[in-house]
């Protein structure tokens, strides 16, 4: 696409990742409206999760999923030329029809599982594969791979911790739109295009105000009982980041 041509892109990552405040990145620009998790109703009615405030996600989001892919993939609220879409890979259900991603601009962001497992496991004890998302990252990278013949771009968290404005830089460039600065920092506190469980899940990011220098890599210790559910995700993990741009 041209800079000067509307865009959408939908960011697909699994959960405990850097992505909302990769979504505090893109909110942060002038042109651009952003849109937190759209199928987050869907997937809880959907599956019946227990998740905080469930109910009231249920009952204030879209659980129709059609409805959701015409919102997604219609005009971009408040005449923003860019619409930044922050999208968990497990929302995306099987019976959820695949056809509008070709309509969007596709990226991945990965991040080795093992920090995610025991970063969720502080949440909830016991992930399932599902869980996590990774196989479900996988599979949209193939779909998206294979119906438009590209290579989508794939940035990893540690790449973007370690130097925010090198891989910002090259993200921008490989979906077509211009870097700004104003992606480099933001102003604390929670946001009106937040999903109503900000207050549950991103009591950090909305005392950030930029991305984090990572703490020094250690290897992190997936629990035994978990090491079925890690090795199966880094396979998929692997194979995206191979892609990644750095």
């Amino acid at each position: 696409m041209r800079n000067s041509e509307p865009a959408r892109i939908a960011m697909w990552s699994g959960p405990r990742n850097i992505s909302t405040a990769m979504m505090r990145a893109w909110g942060n620009r002038s042109d651009t409206f952003v849109c937190d998790e759209p199928f987050y109703a869907c997937y809880l009615k959907a599956t019946g999760r227990r998740h905080p405030a469930a109910d009231e996600v249920i009952a204030r989001g879209e659980t129709d999923s059609r409805k959701v892919i015409a919102q997604i993939t219609g005009a971009i609220p408040g005449g923003k030329r860019i619409f930044y879409q922050k999208q968990m890979t497990h929302h995306l259900l099987p019976e959820i029809n695949r056809g509008w991603l070709g309509v969007v601009t596709n990226c991945f962001l990965i991040r080795d599982p093992a920090e995610v497992i025991v970063s969720y496991i502080k949440k909830n004890d016991d992930p399932t594969l599902e869980d996590i998302g990774f196989v479900q990252q996988a599979e949209i990278f193939d779909w998206v791979r294979t119906h438009t013949g590209e290579i989508p771009p794939v940035i990893d968290a540690h790449d973007v911790l370690e130097n925010p404005e090198r891989i910002l830089r090259l993200l921008c460039e490989a979906i077509g739109v211009e870097f700004t600065d104003a992606m480099l920092s933001w102003p604390p506190g929670l946001r009106e295009t937040d999903g109503i469980w900000a207050e549950h899940w991103y009591t950090e990011v909305a005392e950030s105000t930029s991305f984090r220098k990572p703490s020094p890599r250690e290897l992190a210790q997936v629990p035994e009982r978990l090491r079925d559910v890690y090795e199966r995700s880094r396979e998929s993990y692997t194979r995206l980041h191979q892609y990644r741009l750095h």
